[in-house]
């Protein structure tokens, strides 16, 4: 019996797709389930497992070609043999070095992105695959950019690489962001000192009870929230001539993945512990690092949250994630001398930046969530505090 390997339909968000790399060779058995191709979206990456078992008899899509939902690329004979199928003519299109094979997926993707020759990776893995570790290993990335040929008769040296489909995308949305809404950017300064007590205080019990660390975003995240709940506005969205109000507090949290930045969604902040919410940022970071976050995961948002100080950045204006109205920048925490009670006394102080979208959210409102945000870190952190 042929069964047809078909794209899985994506969401309403994502159009197309890329095909990243076949795992498996025409001509090839497959294990019902075991991992056919990389798929790539402007969301994730992920894998597209066989349906059936048997004999991959035609790869209709080969690499890197652009599909659609539910889109057939392959065919798989659920009754052939392999030895029925040797004489088969295998496509161009279809066809992978061995080495290819040969590499864990997770490394594949690095490959890929990276733009690097597989048959100069060697693999440390088991039966000699080719690890996520054995690519990082031979990645080196200058300040000043790959290292790359010159252009023939100079001595400037040049390199075209195309986008990923990730990339494209968060182009796509910055450029819609800045030329549709509005965009100003208020600012105003932290005193980190209570939260740094605190965390000082509780962080071994809290890693022993709870089984994480107990970093700084999730107290931002409770911070966020109580500002949302006194200022709505800053919760809301644009859609044509409404303003759509959010009952509910979904907050993007802005982390760093090999193929770019990505904003996992955080649902329902408002109903979680710093615990709870602490859980949740791990399990994103490490899915982003291994190209494991899912669409669901990566749509939707009332808020968001970017964390440049974790890169040394003392100030920046971030962009609003559309169609969000609001976006909220951290930044590094510096010991700076600051006025108290008449006295200049030293200080741990972090500069925050709220962009909001001004064709709905007035300054009054920017401002006085921002300075809700600051008091509920300066002085509630007793109430947020929620162990």
């Amino acid at each position: 019996m042929l069964v047809e390997v078909k794209v899985p339909v994506l969401s309403e968000s994502v159009a197309q797709a890329t095909l990243l790399s076949w795992h498996k060779k025409q001509g090839e058995y497959v294990e019902r389930n075991e991992s056919l191709i990389d798929i790539e979206t402007d969301k994730v990456v992920f894998e597209l497992p066989a349906p059936m078992a048997g004999i991959l008899v035609k790869v209709i899509k080969g690499d890197g070609a652009t599909v659609v939902s539910s889109e057939v690329i392959a065919t798989i004979d659920t009754a052939a043999t392999v030895t029925e199928i040797q004489s088969l003519p295998v496509t161009k299109s279809a066809t992978a070095s061995s080495i290819a094979q040969t590499m864990m997926p997770a490394a594949k993707k690095m490959v890929t992105e990276e733009n690097l020759k597989a048959d100069e990776i060697k693999g440390t893995g088991r039966g000699g695959r080719i690890t996520k570790e054995d690519v990082k290993g031979v990645i080196t990335k200058p300040a000043t950019g790959p290292t790359v040929a010159a252009k023939p008769g100079t001595d400037r040296p040049e390199q075209r690489v195309p986008m990923s489909r990730l990339r494209m995308r968060v182009a796509e949305r910055l450029v819609q962001s800045q030329s549709t809404a509005a965009i100003l950017t208020t600012f105003n300064e932290v005193n980190m000192q209570a939260i740094i007590d605190l965390r000082t205080r509780h962080k071994e019990r809290f890693e022993k009870e709870h089984g994480v660390k107990l970093g700084f975003t999730s107290f931002f995240v409770k911070a966020v929230v109580a500002a949302l709940k006194k200022f709505p506005i800053v919760n809301s969205s644009v859609d044509g001539n409404d303003i759509v109000y959010h009952g509910y507090y979904d907050i993007g949290i802005a982390v760093g993945s090999p193929r770019g930045l990505v904003v996992p969604i955080i649902r329902d902040a408002d109903r979680l512990s710093l615990a709870e919410i602490e859980m949740q940022i791990a399990g994103f970071g490490k899915r982003a690092q291994d190209g494991k976050l899912t669409i669901e995961e990566l749509t939707g948002g009332t808020f968001s949250i970017t964390n440049g100080g974790v890169f040394g950045s003392l100030l920046s204006t971030p962009i609003i994630n559309p169609p969000q109205s609001a976006i909220l920048g951290i930044h590094a925490t510096k010991d700076r001398p600051v006025a108290e009670n008449g006295q200049v006394v030293i200080r741990p102080m972090n500069y925050l930046a709220l962009s909001y979208d001004h064709r709905i959210i007035d300054g009054r409102e920017a401002v006085l969530s921002l300075v809700a945000i600051k008091e509920a870190l300066e002085n509630e952190m007793g109430l947020l505090f929620e162990a």
